[in-house]
């Protein structure tokens, strides 16, 4: 974190930018506070009540003492800082987010401490610290307007409870719940109960009498620091507050203090510690050095402490993947804590969107923000959780820090090596006397007013230390100097040595080690309990970070080498950054180990990485920016150390390594200070003001506080500061214009980016609703992004199918980008969201409108036919038409027991829609029920957006040009009801049997089993021009089969018409529609064709065709298919149809099919696919091979049977076992002698086998079974030499061509090194 920033005078330089005071104001009296008033206004706004009239009303509901009323910044000092300007109602909002409260002597007034962060629109931090106090109220205005308020309260709470019994009542709205975090936290005293069991409300002795007791009101001191120094400003303001509640004055006016630290104290440099003196005693902080992790000042240990370990990695897994992150707690400063630690656990990376720890109650219409956020929510005590009903929880993960646990999002990837990693981290925690657990540990000690005898010590310490500057912990420069010097020289260590042993004293040098050991010793024995504390919270927090660190050092280790940088020089990359790929995705994923995938590509998708690459890219032409620098140094560092293969990735664990050093350095800059600060002195003040009065915090004299010294330090300091501005400007200048520049790193920066930041100054309803605009632009152009990024990607995988380039996505992006894809729709449809049910706004609405339709259905007492249509696919003869509607697409979801979630269920309905190629069509369907959307809907929500919500089913509707499998590839456990059709060819007397036919269908997860289908169920339907079709049909149901690839269909040749002729099945998924056709074209039965009672058919997917669809004609290539009836007669019988394919077409087709096999090996093993289809499909091996065969092959005969291949193999048998009975066969050399052993017992095996599955049927099963076993290539020489083949193939066929067959022989070796299996629908009944 870099301190340096633009601005005149030293502020950039200085330790703290403001001083400020938050209390009542005395002249302006009670002023119930305006902010819970705003809120008040939205929320009657979102309930449909009128905002004014309520506005009109006061709440006397509450009792006075818990009220909210308006704070004010009562003073600032300086007045305006031009790096930094003075934003008043922020800071106000922020130092009490409650506004003021009340006490009265019986409570509680325990000072409280809690920081908060602002952050700017270009995204820069400036830090506030805060030390809330209780002062006593001397305005008798106020006093006796607190005891009116009073009164008012308990009439109206009297009349109340004679009107109803029930002294309370519940509202139905949603965010109820969170108004309950504007109360006040309770004190003990106001949650007791009175004697009759209710809560007392301010009547028995809870009152406030303006005689009898006390008045307390709230005030704050804050700090405003452009760094978060935590520790030293919670110790500067402690010790301010100890001043003014102390029995003695301070040793100087407080001015002196103030001034002090706004203008005398510098920012420690980078790598350096630095002293400076608080009212009592000295304060160190410490800032880490340019390759060290930047400043955490924040307790780390606390925020483990308060979550466990377990928790706090999933926490962190959740903002690495940008998902909204809502802290849950009573303390502001406990929320500030969590936020700030997980975010400093991010290193390299940074949040890159809505991040506040601290959410006043005037912006809570925030949580509505459909965008990535990070927010803090302080809660009631005693408020269930139960009760916070919030807009959107699909992607929501709910820490609830006071009571240890956290909701996590469903379909979470977990981090990697997350046990390991877990481990690791508990280590460290137990080095520390940490429990890894975590689990119930009181709040920080509340700041408390000491005895008197310690504020006597610790003053007169201070008055010591301000005349013996030597126990500041420095000696005289040069004397230090000497001593560095001689104790850093080995040689005179040597001669100090040996001078020791002869007793020679070196007087001088021991003298100043003694010095420096006796401050040194005033470091460790005499250091404070507090500042023993930092310094063991200091090294807590550096070894976590260290071990975060480095996951993502191991896990990102090669990631530069897939940083694609393609742009000349910085302006056209800005220029053409939303078009352009900065990162090899897909390459990336494939060098990473498996278990990794689900997490990193989920997490390479997020803005924090896009940004992460972007400074990687602009780093080429400007400075690195600092965390990268650091980051890189890492990997650096880590490859001298650990030189491994870039190629071998590896999931093995590396601890980190740096824990000792980094926790070193940090020790070493405490125990040596570097730098001491101006002691605080008096100033040029007038006499009389700010008198000292015990317990008030005194006016402090603004003119002596409005500007700084005009010294040395600060002088220099800025005169450096202006030579490197100039000299950025100069640069800037010569590379680009500096504005266009300007203009286009924000474009580029804010890239994906909705919002950055809620603007905390202005909140009229005017500036709300402009800020809901953003998000409505800001949802449409992420859809847009989205669809195109999921169309470019699929489309250019499609495009590789077909023969072009390489494949860009992988399955697992593919399912990442559809994830991606459902949080986008929930969270436009949670956007400005009225009414919701269950934890998934799309789904509540889906509810809705069931309950609607279903309600219309009943009245009109006829099926739905709103939205319904009924979809044929193309050559889907036979199949009934399939009913098409959002409330069918619901119930399949409602049917599947599988899941027990709305969230999952409405994720299960987006992926089942983008199947059908309806998610379009089913949104437009569900929105044009307007009254329905209405009721649901805020008037500025993104679905009430008539032109955008167009634009954004326009997009959706692109995504209908590609095929997904994302239900179907998903879902794999669920059962499905399928239809199967036969279907043969159309001559009447053709189609009927009097067998029993029987099928099995085969699908990548599965199979069905064999079906038997019953005689005489043939169907006849009538196709558009009244042509009949006779069929058969059967339905059953299945688990999920995945993708259909092969069906066996065959009978049992009983009865007089044995002989079918089928033309193909059709089979279709009743839930997706998705249908398969399994061309097959020839005859089942004995002495017919090939003489086959059962067949392998391949399927082809049948890609519907809609008439009003989007994306028509921009089609996926067909699956391979079965091969064809015509290819079929061509090849088998050479009374051929249709060309013979030459010697050259016949070699690369084998050689085509041996590459498609290899390829298919080379895909992740998720995202292959059939091997039957690749084997036994057109175009496959089996197909290719039998082309081989076919050349030059005497296959006809005149007044003969055909000869199939299969004859020939038969022969070859013959000829082997006849050879080998007369002894010919002993002369052969070993190898081919075996090769002839084992083909004849294969080709006798299926043979003998009890199927019947015809001479194709057996070739096929043969050349698989060779392929699966390895021996095709033994085979081939063996039946190019046998000499059978004489007789059978002519001069000029390929078989008998050496040659061809040697380098065929070759191709086929190359599918040895990969394991081929096969369906058990080929090899059933084959023994070998």
């Amino acid at each position: 974190m870099s301190a340096t920033m633009s601005g005149s005078g030293s502020a950039p330089c200085r330790f703290a930018h403001y001083f400020i005071i938050c209390g009542i104001d005395n002249e302006t009296g009670l002023e119930p506070d305006a902010l819970a008033a705003l809120y008040q206004w939205l929320e009657a706004d979102r309930q449909g009540k009128d905002p004014e009239a309520l506005a009109a009303g006061e709440n006397f509901d509450q009792s006075p003492l818990k009220r909210t009323f308006k704070s004010k910044v009562l003073a600032h000092y300086p007045e305006n800082i031009e790096c930094s300007p003075f934003d008043q109602d922020a800071v106000n909002m922020l130092c009490m987010p409650k506004g003021l409260s009340f006490r009265t002597q019986r409570d509680s007034r325990t000072p409280q401490f809690h920081s908060f962060l602002i952050t700017r629109e270009d995204g820069s931090r400036t830090y506030g610290f805060v030390h809330t106090f209780y002062e006593e109220v001397t305005s008798p205005q106020i006093c006796s307007a607190m005891q009116t308020l009073l009164q008012m309260h308990q009439a109206e709470h009297n009349t109340s409870a004679h009107n109803c019994p029930s002294s309370s009542s519940s509202s139905s709205s949603s965010m109820d719940s969170l108004a309950s975090s504007l109360d006040e936290v309770e004190s003990p005293s106001s949650s007791s109960l009175s004697q009759g069991g209710r809560r007392s409300c301010g009547c028995s002795g809870e009152g406030y009498d303006s005689v009898r007791d006390t008045l307390y009101v709230s005030k704050a001191m804050c700090l405003i620091t452009p760094m978060p120094f935590m520790h030293a400003c919670k110790r500067f303001l402690s010790q301010i507050h100890l001043a003014v509640t102390s029995h003695q004055p301070p040793p100087l006016p407080l001015e002196s203090y103030v001034y002090n630290i706004l203008y005398e104290v510098p920012l420690p440099p980078p790598g350096r510690s630095l002293k400076f003196h608080g009212v009592y005693e000295p304060i160190l902080c410490q800032r880490p050095g340019v390759g060290e992790l930047p400043l955490a000042d924040f307790p780390l240990g606390e925020a483990f402490r308060l979550l466990g370990v377990e928790n706090l990695v999933q926490l962190f897994t959740c903002v690495l993947l940008e998902m909204q992150i809502l802290l849950y707690s009573q303390d502001y400063q406990r929320l500030m804590v969590v936020a700030e630690g997980i975010t400093t656990l991010l290193f390299p990376f940074q949040w890159q969107h809505v991040y506040v720890p601290i959410l006043p109650a005037s912006l809570l219409h925030f949580l509505d923000a459909p965008v990535p956020y990070l927010m803090g929510l302080q809660s009631k005590e005693g408020t269930d959780r139960s009760k916070l009903e919030l807009p959107q929880e699909a992607n929501l993960c709910f820490v609830d820090v006071d009571n240890h646990c956290i909701e996590l999002p469903e379909d979470f990837p977990q981090f990697p090596n997350k046990t390991e990693f877990i481990k690791e981290l508990s280590e460290v925690l137990l080095s520390f006397g940490l429990s890894p657990a975590g689990g119930n540990t009181s709040p920080g000690p509340a700041i408390s007013t000491q005895s008197s005898t310690l504020e006597k010590e610790l003053k007169s310490t201070s008055l010591r230390e301000l005349v013996d500057d030597k126990r500041n912990g420095n000696l005289g420069g040069e004397a230090l100097d000497m001593l560095e010097l001689l104790q850093g020289n080995p040689t005179l260590e040597r001669l100090q040595a040996l001078a020791k042993r002869t007793g020679v004293k070196v007087a001088r040098l021991e003298a100043l080690a003694a010095g420096q050991k006796a401050v040194g010793d005033e470091g460790v024995g005499g250091r404070s309990p507090v500042e023993e504390e930092e310094l063991r919270n200091a090294k807590l927090n550096v070894q976590l970070r260290e071990v975060f660190a480095a996951r993502f050092a191991t896990m990102f280790a090669d990631y530069e080498s897939f940083v694609i940088q393609n742009s000349p020089d910085l302006e056209s990359w800005l220029t053409n950054r939303e078009q352009m790929h900065n990162f090899d995705k897909a390459s990336f994923l494939s060098d990473q180990p498996e278990p990794y995938l689900p997490f990193l590509s989920h997490f390479i998708e997020t803005q924090m990485f896009a940004t992460f690459i972007d400074n990687k890219i602009m780093s080429q032409w400007e400075e690195k920016e600092p965390l990268l620098r650091v980051f890189d140094g890492r990997i650096e560092k880590a490859r001298l150390y650990n030189v491994r293969a870039p190629s071998l990735r590896s999931s093995v664990y590396q601890k980190c390594t740096f824990l000792k050093e980094s926790a070193q350095a940090i020790e070493q800059r405490l125990r040596k200070i570097d730098h001491t600060a101006i002691h605080p002195h008096l100033l040029d003040m007038k006499i009389g003001q700010g008198k000292y009065q015990q317990g008030f915090f005194p006016k402090l004299q603004a003119d002596v506080l409005a500007s700084g010294p005009t010294n040395k330090w600060s002088n220099r300091t800025c005169s450096t500061q202006r030579r490197v501005d100039r000299h950025r400007q100069q640069n800037e200048h010569l590379v680009l214009d500096n504005d266009l520049k300007e203009k286009y790193m924000q474009e580029a920066r804010n890239l994906g980016k909705n919002l950055r930041q809620p603007k905390l100054s202005d909140l009229s309803p005017a500036v709300i609703a402009q800020t809901n605009w953003k998000f409505v632009e800001g949802l449409l152009k992420e859809c847009k992004m989205k669809t195109k990024r999921m169309l470019v990607e699929k489309m250019g995988r499609e495009a590789v199918e077909l023969g072009h380039g390489e494949a860009n996505i992988t399955g697992l992006e593919e399912n990442t980008l559809i994830a991606s894809l459902c949080d986008l729709l929930e969270r436009i449809w949670s956007h400005g969201l009225l009414v919701k049910q269950g934890k998934s706004a799309l789904w509540s609405h889906l509810l809705h409108y069931q309950a609607r339709e279903e309600k219309n259905e009943l009245l009109s007492e006829s099926p739905v036919s709103n939205g319904q249509e009924r979809r044929k696919s193309e050559s889907s003869v036979g199949l009934p038409a399939l009913r098409v509607s959002v409330i069918q697409d619901m119930r399949h979801i409602q049917n599947m027991g599988e899941i027990k979630t709305d969230v999952g269920r409405a994720r299960a309905w987006i992926r089942l829609s983008l199947e059908k190629k309806l998610l379009s069509q089913h949104l437009k369907q569900l929105l044009s029920n307007q009254a329905l959307t209405k009721k649901l809907y805020k008037r500025y929500a993104f679905l009430r957006c008539e032109e955008e919500k167009e634009q954004f089913l326009f997009h959706l509707l692109s995504l209908n040009a590609v095929d997904y499998f994302c239900f179907t590839s998903v879902f794999t456990t669920i059962m499905i009801p399928y239809r199967a059709v036969i279907i043969p060819i159309k001559k009447l007397s053709n189609a009927m049997t009097t067998s029993n036919p029987w099928l099995c269908v085969s699908g990548e997860l599965g199979d069905s089993g064999t079906l038997q289908i019953t005689k005489n169920v043939l169907e006849m339907t009538f196709d558009s021009a009244f042509r009949p079709h006779t069929h058969i049909s059967i339905a059953f149901k299945r688990q999920n089969l995945g993708k259909l690839t092969t069906v066996q269909l065959g009978h049992d040749n009983s009865g007089l018409l044995a002989k079918w002729l089928v033309d193909c099945v059709m089979v279709r998924n009743e839930i997706t529609g998705h249908t398969y056709k399994f061309p097959c074209g020839r005859w089942l039965g004995k002495g017919v064709d090939d003489g086959s009672l059962e067949r392998v058919l391949i399927g082809e997917f049948v890609v519907p065709c809609n008439d009003d669809e989007g994306g028509r004609g921009a089609k996926t290539p067909p699956l391979q298919r079965s091969p064809s009836q015509i290819r079929r007669i061509s090849i088998t019988s050479l009374t051929g149809r249709g060309n013979k394919p030459t010697t050259v077409q016949i070699q690369e087709s084998i050689g085509e099919a041996v590459n498609n096999i290899i390829k298919h090996y080379h895909k992740p093993e998720k995202e292959r696919g059939s091997l039957t289809v690749l084997l036994c499909g057109e175009g496959g091996l089996v197909w290719a091979l039998e082309q081989f065969f076919q050349h030059g092959f005497r296959s006809a005969r005149i007044f003969q049977k055909n000869v199939f291949v299969w004859d020939f193999y038969e022969r070859v048998v013959a000829f082997m076992d006849n050879a080998d009975q007369i002894g010919d066969l002993q002369e052969i050399p070993e190898p081919l002698g075996l090769n002839c052993e084992s083909f004849c017992r294969y080709v006798n095996a299926i043979n003998n086998m009890p199927r019947n599955i015809g001479k194709d049927g057996k070739f096929q099963l043969l050349v698989c079974l060779g392929a699966r076993d390895r021996l095709l290539p033994q085979w081939l020489p063996l039946l190019a030499e046998c000499p059978v083949i004489t007789r059978m193939y002519e001069e000029n066929a390929l078989l008998r061509d050496k040659l061809t067959v040697s380098s065929l022989v070759g191709v086929l070796e190359t599918l040895n090194d990969f394991p081929i299996t096969l369906e058990t629908s080929f090899t059933k009944s084959v023994e070998l």
